[in-house]
């Protein structure tokens, strides 16, 4: 049998395909298709299943990833939608936090509400703090509300009441009232979506879930028509923020948790790849077509965040802590005002791609300047199947970069290339030295089509030692797919002070939280066997405003004590102190259910060959001033076997990325085939 996993990313689509008996893996990319991304799936696993020999009915596992949903929130496309909500609350959504995006530039607003104004509609309706029904909901109410909202042609209804996360009855009663009207609506509560506190980030995050949902399930729908017309009788699995599998049944009812879909299962794949490979602390580092997207690993386990932006509007529901900027292969290099050279955040994407793609691209972007320093290939990438123009990238980083700024070719393409650099060492050094972390104990996990291109020369200026790249990079997030098990989050608001007696609450809370997540997880079918459950408590001192996440490994009676050395200890890591004797506050308790899933061992490469029997080529590659235009040989990864060890400048070539040696530089790869650098830095 064979297992699939598909990345949709905003330039290429990559598949990873896995042989069970065996552990062989094999990678595939294809252009996205934008308009249609379910397209770009079913050309490439109908490519997989012709260039492999293989009946669909030997697939027995697809795991998806996608930025549909981020996609859409972005680009503004969700459907019209309208918001329910208590009473004396319509504008909530609109007011937010009163924090200006950027406090000195007024041309910086703040995102338009994802429910416009004359599509709010108050609700007679009043829960208090505790859960107790203070004002009976208006059925009646809700009915006229939905009754406008039907002839304003709105597609999607999110429900919004106060304290509903104590008591979510008047949510439900409402939510039943709004389909019986609307019949064809999607529609989210936020006792269900997010049962926190907390109204704005609850309404938020419930209001986002209902703007992409309608097209969110067009576009399953269509994935799954297209899977189905191949013959592949499974049904796919989709990655979600967490890291962890949904069915299509969770993603068609929680689209909103899928926004960091592709990106988790990349961090996923690089813990586990870490892992075996002895190296335990990682900052993993995805440079795709559009962004770039960095996180920590600690101690073998990705960091995780309970709230973020999305494209500005506040997301909150257990996410790995990404952070993502505007800085990939297709980023466009441009001027500003003063004259000065930037590069990013607009992407050419897939369509039409860079100028060297002949596809219609008129912009400088970062891939054209690696082209023109050959540091890409000049002729064609992904072994050979795509096409390469290096007149086209010379011609427009002279035109549009290097003549503006009375600059020699080289020198401008290479100030491209710099600048993105600097781009990605700032988000690196915001998830790490920021928050406490010492890069020196970490290495640099480098993937994505681009990344093993910038990884060395970013390790260097943020001083981290040891940079590792895995096979096939630009396939990564795909291969991560088939690394990560089923999960889900379960969450209770508790807002209490630690004493005896709220921990005798709290262990209540988690073992209700576990009755609904082994129920959830038998509905996923999961084998009792493989079920197991993770434990984690927001909690702040007294005073505080913003809580920390403690991981525990179990929640018992007699964990109190624990919990609170956990805190502290957490505390410290955060801020850089902790305050002993002062009160703590508990916040949140949450549980994520996992049920695990068989994954194939990760294989180990061949022994035999020289580095010498990989050279495939010689090309010049500018290496900067210091060294200039230097003949450098070239590498077929796939011939390079373990313990092999090379020495700059050389160029390592596979079917989607390039790694690049600099003179001085070395690396060796490893027994599982990744390539191992020692960048001679410590922080």
């Amino acid at each position: 049998m064979y297992r699939i996993g598909i990345d949709v990313g905003g330039t290429f689509t990559d598949f990873t395909l896995l042989r069970e008996e065996d552990g062989q893996v094999s990678y595939h990319k294809v252009a996205s298709t934008p308009r249609d991304p379910s397209q770009a799936i079913e050309q490439g696993i109908a490519d997989l299943l012709r260039m492999h020999t293989i009946a669909p009915a030997q697939v027995g596992h697809v795991g998806h990833g996608t930025t549909v949903a981020t996609n859409l929130v972005i680009e503004r496309r969700g459907a019209l939608t309208g918001l329910l909500t208590t009473r004396g609350f319509r504008d909530v959504i609109e007011i937010g936090r009163q924090v200006r995006p950027h406090l000195f530039d007024y041309n910086v607003v703040k995102p338009p509400p994802l429910a416009a104004r004359e599509h709010r509609h108050e609700i007679s309706e009043r829960v208090d703090a505790h859960g107790a029904v203070i004002a009976a909901l208006d059925e009646r109410e809700v009915e006229a509300a939905a009754e406008k909202l039907k002839a304003a042609g709105v597609k999607s209804v999110a429900v919004c009441f106060l304290h509903s996360y104590r008591n979510p009855t008047h949510e439900q009663a409402a939510r039943r009232v709004v389909e019986r009207v609307l019949p064809a609506a999607y529609v989210s509560i936020s006792s269900d979506v997010l049962p926190e506190f907390r109204e704005y980030e609850r309404w938020s995050t419930t209001l986002l879930n209902a703007a992409v949902g309608p097209r969110m399930e067009t576009y399953l729908e269509g994935f799954l028509s297209r899977v189905k017309n191949l013959g592949i009788a499974v049904e796919p699995f989709t990655i979600h923020s967490n890291g962890g599998l949904m069915s299509m049944r969770a993603v068609r009812a929680y689209p909103v948790r899928t926004c960091l879909s592709g990106p988790a299962a990349g961090v996923v794949g690089a813990a586990e790849i870490g892992r075996v490979a002895g190296f335990e602390n990682l900052v993993t580092f995805d440079v795709g077509g559009t962004s770039t997207d960095v996180s920590l690993v600690y101690r073998g386990k990705p960091l995780f965040s309970s709230s973020r932006l999305v494209a500005d509007y506040p997301v909150k529901t257990p996410m790995i802590d990404i952070h993502v900027i505007g800085a990939g292969g297709g980023s466009i290099a441009w001027m500003d005002d003063a004259g000065a050279l930037k590069v990013g955040p607009k992407s050419a994407g897939a369509d039409p791609g860079p100028a060297a793609y002949s596809r219609g691209g008129v912009e400088p972007t970062i891939t054209d300047a690696q082209i023109t320093l050959h540091r890409l290939n000049p002729v064609a990438l992904l072994d050979g199947r795509l096409k390469v123009n290096e007149k086209s990238a010379r011609e427009v980083i002279d035109k549009k970069v290097a003549q503006p700024l009375g600059l020699a070719l080289e020198q401008a393409a290479e100030g491209v290339i710099r600048i993105a650099n600097a781009n990605m060492s700032r988000a690196i050094r915001s998830v790490s030295t920021e928050r406490g972390y010492d890069l020196s104990r970490f290495a640099l996990f480098a993937y994505g089509g681009a990344g093993p291109l910038h990884a060395i020369d970013v390790a260097i200026e943020c001083g981290i030692p040891t940079v590792i790249v895995p096979q096939e990079p630009g396939t990564l997030c795909a291969r991560g797919m088939l690394l990560t098990d089923i999960s889900f989050d379960f969450v209770r608001s508790e807002i209490a002070e630690v004493t005896a007696e709220s921990w005798r609450h709290v262990c209540k809370l988690f073992a209700e939280m576990e009755t609904e997540a082994g129920a959830w997880l038998e509905r996923e079918r999961v084998p009792r066997a493989e079920q197991s459950f993770r434990y984690h408590i927001d909690a702040r001192y007294q005073g505080q405003n913003f809580e920390v996440m403690v991981a525990m490994p179990r929640i018992a009676a007699d964990g109190m004590a624990s919990f609170l050395q956990q805190y502290a200890a957490a505390h410290q890591r955060e801020y850089g102190y902790d305050v002993p004797g002062r009160a703590v506050e508990i916040v949140n308790c949450r549980l994520q259910a996992v049920g695990a899933v068989a994954k194939a061992p990760l294989r180990e490469i061949a022994t035999g060959g020289s580095v010498k029997d990989a050279v495939t080529a010689q090309r010049k590659i500018y290496f900067g001033v210091k060294h200039g235009w230097l003949d450098t040989p070239v590498h077929a990864r796939a011939k390079l076997p373990a313990g092999a060890k090379l020495a700059g400048p050389a160029l390592i070539e596979e079917m989607s990325s390039t790694v690049l040696l600099a003179p001085g530089q070395s690396a060796s790869v490893d027994r599982i085939g990744n390539i191992v650098i020692n960048t001679g830095r410590t922080a």
